[in-house]
């Protein structure tokens, strides 16, 4: 396919981008600096300004392109940029910038005829991340029928453009899909960041305890440029299991003795339930911190990323 990749240099494209390349496709990382690598073209584009992005999207990617009879149009739009978190920007100027470009690449895509989309939105649409003082989650696990109902400028922006997308997909009758990601963690920062984490669980709360390795989320990308004939969804995008040393038992005990648990969990499973990924899209993340580091609790049977298996299937959108 030939895609459209905005925001390709954050920290989760820079992984997401080179991994659809390396699956075939023809990928143009859309973006306000260059990625730099041999298999991603660079694009400098503004996406808060509509005619730059309509401009883009309708253009050519490369000096390659001039060679063919016509000039090529794009097959799927992955739209990643975003201010990706809060405290980098201003509330306003966060928020201004993912709904503006959000609607812009959207609308973009509408008019040139792009019929499949997918788009990151966020864990922190669920209202607990970045919300004052301690929250916890209605229910657990965590799934995409739980309100969205956020109060940071970032998790709104988000929550917008949701609805944007959704009203979008509602004209074409396209495949829209959305991606309420976790907190991103790149191969490397499993050493680096994890040991604290193993040894109190606390500092994971905001995150209901999950993570998504970039190299899945990577699969995940890939699994909805596969799948069509949805419409419009949205999905939660996480690993296996949890990104604490603690069981799920001991996480309900200590953090969510109050919190309606809704099914019955494994050992290690994620609070944040990626069922339907598994179900709809076939996704089957398949890395671990504990590939990396040695688990504290050597006794248990199996590690979560074992567990759970779909059944039918063998910003940067966050730098959280």
């Amino acid at each position: 396919m030939r895609i459209f990749f905005t925001g390709g240099s954050g920290k989760a494209g820079r992984h997401v981008a080179p991994y659809l390349a390396e699956q075939g496709h023809h990928v143009t990382n859309a973006d306000l600096v260059p990625l730099g690598h041999p298999g991603v073209a660079d694009l400098r584009v503004d996406l808060t300004d509509a005619g730059e992005t309509y401009s883009a999207l309708a253009g050519l990617a490369s000096f390659e392109e001039l060679d063919l009879p016509e000039k090529p149009s794009y097959d799927a739009v992955v739209h990643f940029a975003a201010v990706p978190r809060i405290l980098l920007a201003s509330d306003a100027a966060t928020y201004a910038t993912n709904v503006l470009s959000t609607y812009n690449v959207l609308e973009a895509a509408t008019r040139l005829g792009v019929r499949k989309v997918v788009f990151a939105s966020s864990e922190t649409t669920y209202g607990v991340c970045f919300g004052q003082g301690e929250r916890r989650p209605l229910y657990v696990p965590v799934d995409e029928e739980h309100p969205t109902v956020p109060e940071d400028a970032y998790a709104m922006s988000k929550v917008a453009g949701e609805v944007t997308a959704r009203s979008f997909q509602a004209r074409t009758g396209g495949d829209v899909y959305g991606l309420r990601i976790n907190n991103v963690i790149e191969p490397h920062e499993y050493a680096e960041m994890f040991p604290p984490f193993l040894a109190d669980p606390t500092l994971r709360r905001r995150n209901l305890f999950a993570y998504i390795d970039a190299r899945d989320l990577g699969q995940m990308v890939q699994r909805c440029l596969d799948t069509d004939g949805l419409g419009y969804e949205v999905f939660n995008v996480a690993n296996a299991d949890m990104s604490v040393a603690a069981t799920t038992q001991e996480v309900r005990d200590r953090f969510y003795d109050t919190v309606e648990v809704r099914r019955e969990m494994g050992r290690d499973e994620t609070f944040y339930a990626i069922d339907k990924a598994r179900e709809l899209l076939g996704y089957a993340p398949r890395h671990s911190w504990r590939d990396v580091l040695a688990d504290p609790d050597p006794g248990r049977a199996e590690p979560a990323v074992e567990q759970r298996r779909g059944p039918r299937h063998g910003g940067s959108a966050t730098d959280r």
